[in-house]
């Protein structure tokens, strides 16, 4: 079942504390599984790594609730039971949002991103509650903000799977073939995701994240928005950044400080 129906209005937005705990940032390239990645699945075992790491490390956080936010088709929440499929890549694997509650099928079926984010999770034990909410690529500043307030809902303690890839545009055999302006964007973000500054992921311009084919700047910026919210000070670190196919992948995490 998907749905939006956490929504308030402007006035209150990023003014109540919101209670996210930890953040983990990861992308989502479907070559990340090993079934999909076939022979070649050893190329990103350093990224895999990276990301289980950064997985657990925000599990060791304790959330009561773990939401995963990724980009989608359009902006809305999803509530287990929901499924994502890798049957687009030639693999017959399918990835339940919340294994934990033993679905086999049925409900929402869950955008790339958050199918990774759901692998992910599903490597781990986890005994929190699980939900998920995909952003549209060209989600506006407001739309961000209202998504970034609704984390709210899933309080006391809440810590963010946050998946999206940098520009795809780095270098001639890039899916978007080769942009001068790729490698000054994506050391934009890693230093901001290293340095756990919100306020330069909110910077980030959307029309130039369109043209260098970013899947993570709206993602990013909902991340952004409920640190902004939740208040006081955070600390980052950024344990991965490189674009192994011409496509930016971070692996970083956010804590309160």
């Amino acid at each position: 079942m998907t749905g939006s129906a956490h929504r308030r209005t402007g006035a209150s937005r990023y003014r109540e504390r919101v209670p996210l705990v930890a953040a983990a940032v990861c992308p989502h390239p479907p070559l990340l599984v090993p079934e999909v990645a076939g022979a070649a699945a050893a190329e990103l075992d350093a990224l895999r790594a990276a990301c289980d790491a950064e997985v657990s490390r925000l599990l060791a956080a304790e959330p009561d609730c773990v939401v995963v936010l990724g980009s989608g088709p359009s902006t809305e929440w999803i509530i287990p039971p929901a499924i994502g499929t890798l049957g687009p890549f030639g693999v017959d694997l399918t990835v339940p949002l919340a294994p934990t509650l033993g679905e086999a099928g049925g409900g929402a079926v869950l955008p790339m991103s958050v199918t990774i984010g759901a692998w992910l999770l599903a490597r781990h034990p986890v005994r929190a509650r699980v939900v998920a909410v995909q952003v549209a690529p060209d989600a506006s500043a407001d739309e961000v903000a209202r998504v970034a307030e609704e984390i709210d809902t899933y309080r006391p303690r809440v810590g963010l799977l946050t998946m999206g890839d940098g520009s795809a545009c780095r270098g001639q055999k890039s899916p978007g073939y080769d942009d001068p302006r790729a490698q000054a964007y994506d050391e934009t973000v890693a230093a901001a995701l290293a340095g756990a500054d919100a306020e330069a992921l909110l910077g980030l311009d959307p029309v130039l994240s369109a043209e260098l084919k970013v899947a993570g700047r709206a993602p990013w910026q909902v991340l952004a928005g409920a640190v902004r919210a939740a208040g006081g000070d955070w600390r980052g670190e950024l344990h991965y950044a490189a674009a192994p196919y011409g496509v930016a992948y971070f692996v970083a995490g956010w804590e309160a400080a």
